[in-house]
Order: structure tokens, then C-alpha cells, then sequence
């Protein structure tokens, strides 16, 4: 109970990275959608990253690529199954870059092909649209990297420094 208890805290604490000011892309969701499919139970692999964005949207607002967002979100999760049994700095590194980058192909794929997009719909428009986002993938892997290796390296120094809280049994 006390691993759930500490690991829902943290979760917690990278949704407010949606909501304070921050840098476009500099947010925790991946590193959450890759923290929740390693260290929490299956059926909450896909059920928290999406809560995260449908609770935090609700707040700032809804917009066109939203279902390319959590579209990325989702597969990054499932990536993190694989991290699951291949845990490791390389592998978690690996995964994290993966993740930053479906997403940057994602949503911008979903941007280019909007209605309303301003790059035209052949192959030098999703060139611009792609090279018109290279700063926001900057932002991405970035906070990518810190908020992975921040909740990941809090998660083990916890239970490498406090193994009590993660011997708490549930008395149900």
C-alpha cells in the first residue's frame, strides 16, 4: 500500500506540470505514462496517462490534437511495458527518446493533416511541418529527460533509503 501510496503522490506532483507555466512540451505526461506502466499495475498502464490529460484538459482546455495527443500518450505506455521487464538506465534512456519522438511524430503528423492546418497536404508540407517543430522536440526531450529520470530516481532512492515504505502490507 505504501508503494501505491508514494507512487500516486508523484504522479500527482508531474500533473502540475501541465497546469504552471512551463515551457511548450516541457511536461511530465511521459514520463508518468512510461513511471505508471513500469511501476504500477497493468490495468493502470493506459488508465493513467489518459485520466491525467482528460482531468488536466478539462481545466486548461480542449483542442484540435487532442486525439493525436493522447494517441502518443498512449503508445509511449505501452512502451513502457517493454521497459517494464527490461529495466536498466540504458533501457529507460532508450524508452524515453522513443517516447519523445513518437510524440513528436505523432502530433505533428496530426498537424499537417488537420483541416485547418497551414502546411500543404503533400510531402514538402509535412517536411515544413515537421522542421517548423524541431524547437518544441527540443522542449520535449528535454523535459522528457528531467522528469524521467526525477521520478524514476526518486522512486529508486526511495526504495533503496525507506525500503518501510514499500513493506507496508495492505491489511484487507
Amino acid at each position: 500500500m505504501g508503494k501505491y501510496i508514494f507512487t500516486f503522490s508523484l504522479i500527482i506532483a508531474a500533473v502540475f506540470t501541465r497546469l504552471l507555466p512551463h515551457p511548450p512540451n516541457f511536461t511530465a505526461v511521459t514520463a508518468i505514462a512510461l513511471f505508471s506502466a513500469v511501476y504500477l499495475d497493468r490495468r493502470h498502464v493506459l488508465i493513467v496517462p489518459l485520466a491525467i490529460m482528460l482531468i488536466s484538459d478539462f481545466i486548461i482546455g480542449f483542442h484540435d490534437m487532442v486525439l493525436w495527443v493522447y494517441l502518443s500518450f498512449l503508445l509511449i505506455a505501452l512502451t513502457g511495458l517493454w521497459l517494464r521487464r527490461h529495466q536498466g538506465v540504458t533501457a529507460t534512456l532508450g524508452v524515453t527518446l522513443t517516447g519523445s519522438l513518437l510524440f513528436f511524430l505523432l502530433t505533428n503528423f496530426g498537424v499537417w493533416l488537420s483541416v485547418q492546418s497551414m502546411y500543404p497536404h503533400n510531402m514538402a508540407g509535412l517536411y515544413q511541418c515537421y522542421a517548423a517543430a524541431i524547437p518544441f522536440f527540443r522542449n520535449s526531450v528535454i523535459g522528457d529527460l528531467v522528469y524521467v529520470g526525477a521520478m524514476f530516481g526518486a522512486y529508486e532512492a526511495a526504495k533503496r533509503y525507506v525500503p518501510a515504505l514499500f513493506a507496508i502490507k495492505d491489511k484487507a
